[in-house]
């Protein structure tokens, strides 16, 4: 498979001097080399805490997914939106008969403007089906990584996802980004980086017959690093069939910083397996360095007791660390354990001290086995041209 780029060369100027990304014309090979900007830089998925140009943040469309939950997911989303809508820009896609309402319902109140887009869509979940950006010094481009809806076709999981797989293409072209085609199959999710050439992910997520056929791990890696910039990746297991993801990442273990990773710790009375899966996760860091050669440096942060929060139901995702950082401002749920939701706004606020903890309910959202890093997406500030 080959890493592929729309034929548009245009690239939207953030605030930076974006130029068109003349390297990657024309059938670049995954195998050869990662995409690069005209000044030779690779093009790297950046860290999380780096500027934000605005949040992309998607409409949830069918009753057939989330049936008589489906307003108040909304009313969480619409809320979720406000409070972003503080710290950055927020963009909103939402299919044509429900924009209107997506408006009404996130109209005002926005001190950086929520804007509704119409682009059709299936569900919330934008982390996955959205795009992923990749920058250099004066360039950016986004990564579709053929969203097909965490591969569950045929499973008691799946949902309608065709909307939601045309959708990074869709917005790429809405805001002038070049689009490379990634040569893996995947989702945001699945993908944490520490900005300086460093992946996480799951074995479960992405070696997996249902999104890879055919590859190898080793083949799965090799495409990862071509499309997001990225020098090496730490693999840890994960656990497949257990949730629509087959657990991303992005549930499990964070990049606060270069070297450091914020690990999540279930709670009392969470699935023994998912403690199996922290506990090999722990251990395969604990063991692991970046791509700079350094150790990692792991901070847990302990989940809710189960037996004390408002959410309920087996799929129901009671994680911390699907917390999402913006311009200023790190948004993480709070679950109704009083103690427990204390001590991750301390720890959250001590691993980023210059910040805004801004804890927010998203029981109904949470309810649907997703959290708020999962119904949001980053478009990244262009870093100055050398």
């Amino acid at each position: 498979m080959d890493l592929s780029v729309t034929s548009r060369r245009r690239l939207l100027q953030l605030g930076a001097a974006a130029v068109p990304l003349a390297a990657l014309g024309g059938a670049l090979s995954a195998v050869a080399r990662a995409a690069t900007a005209p000044s030779g830089a690779t093009l790297r998925m950046p860290l999380e805490t780096d500027a934000h140009v605005r949040t992309f943040m998607a409409w949830p469309a069918l009753s057939s997914v989330w049936s008589t939950s489906l307003g108040a997911v909304r009313r969480d989303i619409a809320n979720v939106a406000h409070a972003i809508s503080r710290y950055e820009p927020v963009v909103l896609l939402a299919r044509s008969e429900q924009a209107a309402d997506a408006r009404y319902m996130c109209g005002s109140g926005a001190y950086y403007g929520i804007e509704v887009l119409e682009i059709p869509n299936d569900d919330l979940w934008i982390r996955d089906f959205g795009p992923t950006f990749v920058v250099a010094p004066g360039a950016v481009a986004g990564v579709d990584t053929n969203f097909n809806g965490w591969g569950k076709t045929g499973t008691s999981y799946y949902q309608p996802y065709a909307n939601d797989a045309a959708a990074a293409a869709t917005l790429l072209t809405q805001y002038g980004v070049s689009r490379i085609q990634a040569s893996f199959v995947g989702e945001g999710g699945s993908l944490e980086t520490d900005g300086q050439g460093t992946l996480m992910a799951t074995v479960s997520s992405l070696v997996n017959s249902n999104r890879n056929p055919g590859m190898t791990q080793a083949q799965v890696e090799q495409a990862m690093k071509s499309a997001l910039g990225i020098d090496k990746v730490i693999w840890v297991p994960g656990l497949a069939g257990q949730d629509i993801t087959d657990c991303h990442i992005d549930c499990l273990a964070r990049f606060v910083a270069p070297g450091e990773v914020i690990l999540d710790k279930p709670g009392p009375g969470v699935d023994p397996k998912w403690v199996a899966v922290y506990q090999e996760t722990k251990q395969a860091l604990q063991s692991a360095t970046d791509a700079q050669g350094r150790s990692l440096t792991i901070t847990e942060l302990p989940g809710p007791d189960r037996a004390a929060i408002r959410g309920r139901g087996s799929g129901f995702l009671s994680s911390y660390t699907n917390y999402y950082t913006a311009n200023g401002a790190v948004f993480v749920p709070q679950f109704g354990d009083g103690y427990a939701d204390g001590i991750a706004y301390a720890i959250l606020q001590s691993k980023y001290p210059g910040r805004n903890i801004v804890q927010l309910d998203i029981d109904n959202i949470a309810g649907g086995g997703g959290g708020i890093h999962c119904a949001t997406q980053s478009q990244p500030v262009v870093p100055p041209a050398a």
